[in-house]
């Protein structure tokens, strides 16, 4: 089944030096543009994180330091990647926890002002863990009756999930083939940021979800104790996760105007 879109899918990978999403960095980035008429377009590169890959890392996906020691750095290509996925929805497998994260991160980082207010996301592996429990490398076999080579491929996982996202749909009755469906189905919880640090109550409020003040509305946290947002904002917390807080700030500052 081919999907319908009304706008671009970008399905996408990301190869990195670890898992933390404020510390760590990308190391390769295959992304698959996917257009509403059937046309696809698409790119991989590797990304120098100007710093050492730890061994474990490189034991997953196989990238050396002198593998991207002649690499562009991200910041040297995030106009490029920008300008790949500025009109499109996103999709990947374990993306709305990891990857997506991940790379507004490094769009961050690189000056460039991204968020997904215009656009959804699509997680194939919540589809998937809600169907069936398994890996990526499970899931192609199983919905693709493939072997899925190069496994930890930035290009090869990138390919497998668009082609399990179309044999998905073919499978499940209960599936909508629409991006927006898709994206409310492979959503965990309602988070304001990737991270999860901000999250909405069942009344659609912002509230903190870590520390002393878990579950207390953001707004009320902000204004009763003015510091913390001070020290959330020199913190070691993903920078997307301030961008938002401070947004809610704002918005609480302009209210009093």
């Amino acid at each position: 089944m081919e999907l319908k879109l009304n706008r671009p899918i970008c399905f996408f990978d990301l190869e990195t030096t670890g898992i933390d999403v404020a510390r760590d960095r990308i190391v390769e980035i295959a992304i698959l543009k996917v257009f509403p008429n059937g046309n696809k377009e698409s790119k991989t590169w590797l990304v120098n994180p100007e710093r050492p890959i730890p061994p474990q890392s490189i034991a997953i996906h196989g990238i050396t330091d002198e593998k991207v020691a002649n690499e562009p750095t991200f910041k040297e290509l995030a106009p490029l990647i920008f300008n790949m996925i500025k009109d499109s929805d996103l999709a990947g497998f374990n993306s709305d926890r990891f990857d997506i994260p991940l790379l507004v991160e490094e769009l961050l980082r690189a000056g460039v002002d991204f968020d997904m207010g215009n656009r959804v996301s699509v997680d194939i592996q919540t589809i998937f863990h809600k169907k069936e429990e398994r890996t990526l490398s499970a899931a192609y076999r199983f919905y693709c009756n493939e072997s899925l080579e190069n496994a930890h491929s930035a290009e090869a996982d990138t390919n497998a999930t668009y082609e399990i996202l179309k044999a998905q749909l073919d499978r499940y009755e209960d599936l909508e083939n629409d991006m927006k469906f898709l994206s409310e189905f492979t959503t965990r919880k309602k988070s304001v940021d990737f991270a999860g640090f901000i999250a909405l109550n069942e009344d659609d409020q912002e509230i903190f979800t870590f520390g002393k003040h878990k579950g207390a509305l953001v707004e009320e946290v902000l204004e009763n104790e003015p510091g913390y947002y001070g020290w959330i904002q020199n913190a070691d917390f993903p920078l997307y996760t301030k961008k938002v807080l401070t947004a809610i700030k704002l918005r609480k500052l302009n209210t009093k105007f």
